[in-house]
């Protein structure tokens, strides 16, 4: 009994202490390393407010930060009458009537993932709070606290009397200290820029990764934000250091809800960040694909001449170099940007789908359709049953409009469309995912990066895996013969390790023709899309990164260095003890007579010995590991 004592005193002292209108607790993740504490406080103004801060093994991640909505609703006439900015926050007249507390800890296997298994681990509090001038009106704030760090959202509970909620602004503060810096981008196909926090041009995209002057790296992003609008960053106007949330615009909503959750990663290397990228996965609900037989994760090319003559040929080249499907880009069905074309009636001449959808079938390949919006929005409810009844396994959905309220329902309805056909999806352009691939695992991959359609050069390609990949899956479209490529070949090789996409687009502005069938595409050959272990050996963005990948009993590496040339240690610790590999690595080499210029050995390894990767400028290297027999 006496445990049970403790914790009814324990209970008791929290409703003693919710009813003062006071507030202080501290959440520690299950490591003790990361440790937040959320506490209500009289503001500068004598107002009562929800603040935050994060400490990481007891160093500064996030300042004390305020907590905020803005509800344009259930306030009075005459506050109604005044300015948005100078209204009452909602928060300001909130009494605290209990705090819970719980924890979870539990594994699931992912359809289609960087690791065979997710662990779910976290401790979690939960506040309780009404409107002490209208106790109708309840919400809760959520903390999870993880070792890889922190998530917060707000919950409101169903409520009969007043359901209908406007959700003006969300006005969250994150308060780095002093010297952070930022990897801005101000739209998700945006180049990166190192930037202190200030005098920024524009709002910044989510994920943010951030710099820490004390050593450690933060990301901050946002998950689940399937019935929400868009919310970026922006620069405080009145604290120095600080990040405020910036939504979209207004999000209209009828309780039971609750906001998206902001997330905090922190660690003390940027790799780290990597390597816990199932944090945003798993602030996501399960699966809710029962039979997900039909998920099938592949290799992809686009046919550039859409004729049936050019789409044989590339079925043919797609199974002569095991990719899994061909893609049917935009205007096969007409004008894009029009209403009037019908997505379910080819619209160019010599192009015989039914008879290309049997030939691919019969060698083995899928055929993927391009979709713009307007036909999704105009035939969604149908679509997606008529392509299933035609063979066609994929659809990429293109150029959908992004960060409002509206189109961020609208999308999540479309994608719950497409499981409902067992049609697989992959959304193209601005928007970026919040781990709906959980969800909908389906979701293989989504665009939302400045990739190979800009042909960026090789710094940029070494900032996307501490930012843009901590989303999720995105498609890069890697190229390999196109002249417009400002990287080495063997650093494009290599992009399909480091770059995760469950559909991983390969020669995308390539066709057959182009093709020698140089010895190195036997990497390309035999990667696969999907991994059972993923290792960041090393990296930091803007200067290189090096990630090693199991799948079964083989490694795939995959290593680049940014426009400067440098040399990399890696170590094969990461293999298994007592075993021997064949190692075949696919470097750049001058003096290679071909036109790619990638040389191919092989060598025999053990987990004790240490590669010297040399790297020109632009460079890369790409190794497949595989146990000798």
């Amino acid at each position: 009994m006496r445990p049970l004592f403790f914790v009814l005193i324990s209970w008791l002292c929290s409703l003693t202490l919710a009813r003062a209108g006071g507030l202080e607790e501290t959440l520690t993740s299950p490591d003790g390393r990361v440790a937040v504490t959320l506490q209500q406080r009289a503001d500068a103004a004598g107002k009562r407010a929800l603040y935050y801060s994060v400490r990481y093994e007891g160093e500064t991640v996030i300042r004390e930060s305020l907590l905020e909505l803005q509800l344009d609703n259930h306030l009075s006439e005459s506050a109604m009458a005044l300015p948005v900015d100078r209204r009452p926050r909602w928060f300001e007249n909130l009494q605290v009537v209990g705090t819970r507390r719980s924890a979870h800890d539990s594994t699931w296997k992912p359809v289609t993932g960087e690791r065979a298994e997710v662990r779910d681990h976290y401790r979690a509090l939960s506040v309780d709070l009404v409107k002490d001038d209208n106790p109708i009106y309840q919400v809760t704030v959520e903390v999870r606290a993880y070792d890889a760090g922190v998530a917060l959202r707000f919950a409101f509970p169903e409520n009969p009397k007043g359901s209908y909620y406007r959700i003006v602004s969300e006005d969250t503060e994150f308060a780095l200290p002093a010297g952070t810096r930022a990897w801005f981008h101000g739209w998700a196909q945006a180049p990166y820029r190192l930037l202190p926090l200030r005098d920024w041009p524009d709002q910044s995209e989510r994920p943010l990764t951030l710099e820490l002057p004390n050593g450690l790296h933060v990301a901050l992003l946002e998950a689940q934000m399937v019935d929400y609008a868009r919310t970026k960053f922006k620069l405080s106007t009145a604290r120095p250091d600080t990040l405020v949330t910036a939504m979209h615009d207004p999000a209209d909503l009828i309780s039971p809800f609750a906001t998206p959750w902001r997330g905090i990663m922190v660690a003390r290397t940027p790799g780290r960040l990597i390597e816990n990228n199932d944090f945003i996965l798993n602030l996501n609900p399960p699966s809710r694909i029962a039979d997900t037989s039909w998920i099938k994760p592949g290799k992809i090319m686009r046919v550039m001449t859409q004729t049936t003559a050019a789409a044989k040929a590339n079925i043919d080249f797609a199974a002569r170099h095991q990719l899994q499907y061909i893609l049917f880009d935009w205007k096969w069905y007409g004008p894009a940007f029009s209403f009037s074309s019908d997505a379910t009636r080819v619209a160019i001449p010599d192009f015989d789908l039914p008879g290309i959808i049997e030939y691919a079938k019969a060698r083995g390949i899928g055929v993927w359709l391009y979709v713009n919006q307007q036909a999704l929005l105009a035939q969604s409810d149908t679509l997606f049953q008529t392509y299933r009844d035609w063979g066609v396994k994929g659809v990429k959905f293109g150029f959908v409009q992004v960060g409002s309220h509206r189109w961020t329902t609208w999308l999540d309805k479309t994608i719950q469309q497409a499981a409902a056909a067992r049609i697989m999806v992959n959304v193209h352009d601005d928007w970026r995912p919040t781990g709906e691939q959980r969800t909908w695992p389906h979701l293989l991959t989504a665009e939302g990066i400045r990739g190979n359609e800009e042909m960026p050069d090789a710094t940029h390609n070494t900032v996307l895996p501490f930012v843009r990949f901590l989303a999720g899956a995105a498609d890069y479209t890697i190229c390999y013969y196109d002249p417009r490529i400002k990287t080495t070949h063997a650093h494009q090789l290599a992009l399909a390790v480091i770059y995760y996409s469950p559909l991983q687009t390969l020669y995308w502005y390539d066709k057959p023709e182009m093709s020698q069938d140089e010895p190195e595409l036997a990497f390309w050959d035999r990667i696969p899309t999907v991994w059972d272990e993923t290792r960041v050996v090393q990296g930091r963005p803007g200067e290189s990164v090096t990630i090693a990948r199991r799948k079964g009993d083989e490694w795939f590496v995959g290593s680049i260095t940014n426009n400067d040339a440098r040399s990399i240690k890696l170590p094969l610790s990461f293999l298994p003890r007592g075993r021997r590999f064949i190692a075949t690595v696919y470097a750049d080499d001058a003096t290679v007579p071909t036109r790619t210029r990638v040389g191919v050995r092989t060598l025999k390894v053990v987990a004790d010995d240490v590669l010297a990767l040399n790297l020109p400028a632009s460079g890369g290297q790409a190794i497949w590991l595989s146990p000798e027999r």
